[in-house]
């Protein structure tokens, strides 16, 4: 499970869980926002994530990866809606409509090549 929230460090966002209801998360990462796009024709989203290493990112590099994205996602059929970045783990996330999971990755490997390690569909949460 994922969630996005908005908090003054990690620790409010552990305590709040802790106190809602006991789940408490494995890994609280800070992230920046990409430019949110509007949701397209495909019922399925994904959420892939790119492990890039601590210090090899920049949010300026992936505003440029997603760029590219945005040119070649009408090849694969995908519609990038927005990406997330910690510049400081070095973990990207970026979350469009597709598909399958076959066509997000696709669409990375032509546009810059940068694979991400997992890709999972997800369901947004009310």
């Amino acid at each position: 499970m994922y969630c996005l929230s908005e908090s003054p460090d990690s620790a409010s966002v552990y305590k709040t869980h802790q106190e809602a209801h006991g789940l408490v998360p494995d890994l609280v990462q800070p992230v920046s926002t990409g430019h949110e796009a509007a949701t397209g024709v495909n019922p399925t989203l994904f959420l892939d994530i790119h492990q890039l290493g601590p210090g090899n990112v920049t949010a300026k590099a992936v505003a440029e990866a997603h760029a590219k994205d945005l040119a070649a996602q009408g090849k694969y059929g995908v519609n990038f809606i927005n990406y997330w970045v910690d510049e400081k783990s070095g973990v990207v996330m970026c979350l469009s409509e597709a598909k399958d999971a076959k066509s997000v990755i696709d669409t990375h490997k032509e546009a810059h090549g940068l694979i991400p390690v997992e890709v999972h569909p997800v369901k947004q949460g009310q």
